[in-house]
């Protein structure tokens, strides 16, 4: 997801949708611990998705 598909969500659902991404990347993590999993890059693409969503978090909360 890029930038512009967090723009029409609302605070409420950016702090749903990182919590919900940081449980996705922990378990990520866990199964990569174990035994390596078939695409790592997942993990990046998690990492940054989290990024994307506090960055937009932080722009919202300043509007308000």
């Amino acid at each position: 997801m890029k930038k512009e598909d967090f723009k029409p969500m609302s605070a409420d659902e950016l702090r749903n949708e990182i919590t919900a991404e940081q449980d996705r990347l922990l378990k990520l993590r866990f199964a990569h611990a174990v035994s390596p999993i078939e695409n790592p890059m997942r993990i990046r693409e998690s990492r940054k998705r989290i990024a994307r969503l506090k960055t937009e978090l932080t722009v919202k909360t300043r509007q308000a």
